[in-house]
């Protein structure tokens, strides 16, 4: 069987338990050229999610540049959500210290960076606010055609969760969304619509517990973590919205896709950070992201598990 080709990557993100996740099974898949690592201020504050940042990579082992992100929005207030990651953003078992720094440039500078220096499109796994990635069009327009795509997580075509209308990564900076949408620039977009579907359950979290890696100890106590906020709220399990972003990329076939034109509300008392479909075509613009509405639960959970079980063959 011939090798698959990997993947160039940048994995831009606001860690926060599910993005940590989705990172810990982007570099365990093999299937990605990881190629840096910048971070968002989101979950919670960018001094914080930086940390996290580099202290998830120490523990998966990913030696990568880790870059700091823009510390707010590109116009709005900041907010975070401690209600759901605690007040260190990724709040739970303890981490070891960062084995590195971050790089002394920050992140649309690492970006443009390896953009501009890869042999290949590379592809932003975005699961964070989009700020970094609207700055670095903003900044960079000459790199947009070196995109292959954004892979997202973020936003909602029938409903939010930060609001009725607006998911939280749109939410915090639905500016920067509605650049990333309306940039031409391919767009796989995860939102709520799969992501809520796409439920790791406690019997799952016992089958990564007992596979007895250093890397599936952590992961399977952030589950718990995560769980505990949603349980109250009458979930099964813990959604992995992040994961969905980089799992689509390997394993598409466990999605169901269609392509729409979404807009980004970015006004109104009750819908900013909407976003907003196109159902029928009746604005006659092209789909601008494939939308995944649908996921097979029962298999993304097991490749999850797998991945996750990936630590243990190599030894962390």
């Amino acid at each position: 069987m011939t090798e698959q080709k990997r993947i160039p990557v940048i994995l831009d993100g606001d860690p926060g338990h599910d993005d940590a996740i989705a990172w810990t099974i982007a570099h365990a898949s093999g299937r990605f050229d990881i190629l840096a690592v910048t971070t968002a201020a989101g979950n919670q504050t960018i001094e914080k999610t930086t940390y996290n940042a580099l202290r998830v990579c120490t523990l998966i082992g990913l030696n990568v540049p880790v870059a700091r992100g823009c510390p707010r929005p590109l116009l709005t207030e900041p907010m975070n959500a401690p209600s759901v990651h605690g007040e260190s953003g990724l709040d739970g078992p303890p981490l070891p210290e960062p084995a590195f720094e971050a790089e002394p440039i920050g992140a649309v500078e690492l970006m443009a960076r390896v953009i501009r220096e890869s042999g290949d499109k590379v592809t932003i796994v975005s699961t964070g606010p989009m700020t970094n990635t609207a700055a670095l069009l903003i900044a960079h327009p000459e790199l947009k055609e070196r995109i292959e795509r954004v892979s997202m997580m973020g936003g909602g075509l029938l409903y939010g969760n930060w609001t009725p209308a607006a998911e939280f990564n749109i939410l915090v900076d639905p500016e920067a969304a509605k650049i990333v949408f309306e940039s031409g620039v391919p767009i796989l977009m995860a939102g709520l619509d799969v992501t809520e579907k796409a439920l790791v359950k406690p019997a799952d979290f016992e089958r990564i517990r007992e596979q007895g890696s250093a890397v599936s100890d952590i992961v399977w106590q952030w589950l718990e973590f995560f769980y505990r906020f949603h349980r109250t709220l009458g979930y099964e399990g813990a959604p992995m919205h992040d994961p969905c972003a980089v799992m689509a990329l390997i394993h598409p076939e466990l999605f169901t896709m269609r392509d729409y034109y979404v807009q980004i509300e970015t006004l109104g008392d009750y819908c900013k950070g909407a976003t907003v479909p196109d159902w029928h075509g009746t604005l006659g613009h092209a789909p601008n992201a494939t939308c995944i509405m649908d996921v097979d639960r029962d298999a993304f959970a097991d490749r999850l598990v797998e991945l996750i079980g990936r630590y243990k063959e190599v030894g962390r």
